[in-house]
């Protein structure tokens, strides 16, 4: 009894069927990718609309397959190219998160002024060095987002006006770039009568899209105390780590390699 690779979608109640072989030494769900075309009538509805890659437990039967059943691979060629269409579409990359930068900033004095209850820092001398930098292998990704960044809300009544305003800065790692800065302005008004006459509200919004490098920064404190003739000195090294997420060309051929390898021991 053979066992194909084949792509397969979930069955209609949402599940791995049961002919998938869900092994420890096979391999099922990899390299999903939707069945349907935009701007088309969905060929596969929910919860099919995914396909996945596969090990069977048995041959395809030629008189005929479940509906989850989408088809086989037969060569390590066309896994090959199969890989890279769906690559290719849902934008398949390498990310490997490579630290770009260390600085360590050492602190060194007496425990009595460490501890001493008033926070007075004097006699606590810090010394930093240079930071270490490198680059990563690739290109430093980099993440598009935007949000809304400023609301005027002004209020028309028949005994005045009032503003409102209400400002989110942009917030991002202090090692990150920022970049392709633009704002959107919307403005809504609404009209409503009451009791006291005719209220007007026009509420402006900026929406601000910005690009950043993917860069995060994180830091680690170790303390460590010595103790010479009664007097204990204090030392507090505070070692500043920056990351950033390199990205580099999918390596299809090792991918289907892998895949092909698991087939070709769980077939021999």
């Amino acid at each position: 009894m053979a066992q194909p690779l084949v792509k397969y979608t979930l069955n209609r109640k949402g599940q791995v069927p049961s002919w998938i072989d869900t092994g420890s030494d096979s391999f099922a769900g990899e390299h999903g990718i939707t069945g349907n075309k935009d701007g088309c009538i969905p060929r596969y509805e929910d919860p099919q609309d995914m396909i996945y890659l596969g090990l069977a437990t048995g041959d395809v039967d030629s008189d005929g397959t479940p509906d989850s059943y989408v088809g086989s691979i037969t060569t390590k060629t066309a896994l090959t190219t199969y890989l890279k269409t769906v690559g290719n579409t849902v934008k398949y990359k390498t990310v490997t998160a490579t630290v770009t930068g260390i600085q360590t900033a050492t602190t060194v004095g007496l425990a009595t002024v460490w501890n001493n209850t008033e926070n007075y820092q004097g006699g606590l001398s810090t010394s930093t060095t240079t930071k270490h930098t490198v680059s990563g292998v690739g290109t430093l990704a980099t993440i598009s987002t935007s949000q809304v960044t400023k609301v005027v809300v002004k209020t028309d009544t028949t005994t005045g006006s009032t503003s409102a305003t209400t400002e989110t800065p942009i917030v991002i790692d202090a090692a990150s770039t920022l970049s392709g800065v633009s704002t959107s302005v919307g403005i809504v008004t609404t009209t409503g009568t009451d009791d006291v006459g005719v209220t007007t509200t026009t509420t402006t919004t900026d929406t601000t899209s910005f690009t950043y490098t993917d860069v995060q920064t994180s830091s680690s404190t170790s303390t460590s105390e010595t103790t010479t003739d009664g007097v204990t000195t204090r030392t507090d090294t505070v070692t500043t780590t920056e990351t950033g997420n390199y990205e580099t060309t999918y390596d299809y051929a090792a991918e289907s390699t892998r895949l092909w390898d698991i087939q070709t021991a769980k077939n021999a």
